[in-house]
């Protein structure tokens, strides 16, 4: 089976819109789909909404998507959130 990866990377001033754009790429997407957090210092409550949409529409289309770059606060908070388990994590 044939796997095309997206890479994006997460502006740290625009992570809700980033993640309303990799969203709208999911259609196209096959397998995988990396995304680059480096830039991402912290997050809120709206981009936990938006991770929490990404990661269930990701799991209806069969998209697994890899978190690249994480810092350990970002981490902690998705693990709080219990948003962790359902995504990937590269370092």
């Amino acid at each position: 089976m044939a796997m095309n990866a997206g890479w994006f990377t997460i502006d740290g001033e625009r992570v809700v819109q980033a993640f309303e754009e990799v969203l709208g790429k999911l259609d196209s997407a096959k397998g995988e789909m990396f995304l680059d957090f480096s830039s991402v210092d912290r997050i809120d409550s709206n981009a936990l909404g938006a991770m929490e949409k990404l990661a269930g529409t990701s799991h209806d289309k069969a998209v697994k998507v890899v978190l690249h770059g994480v810092n350990v606060d970002v981490y902690k908070v998705l693990k709080l959130a219990k948003l962790a388990p359902r995504f990937s994590f590269l370092s």
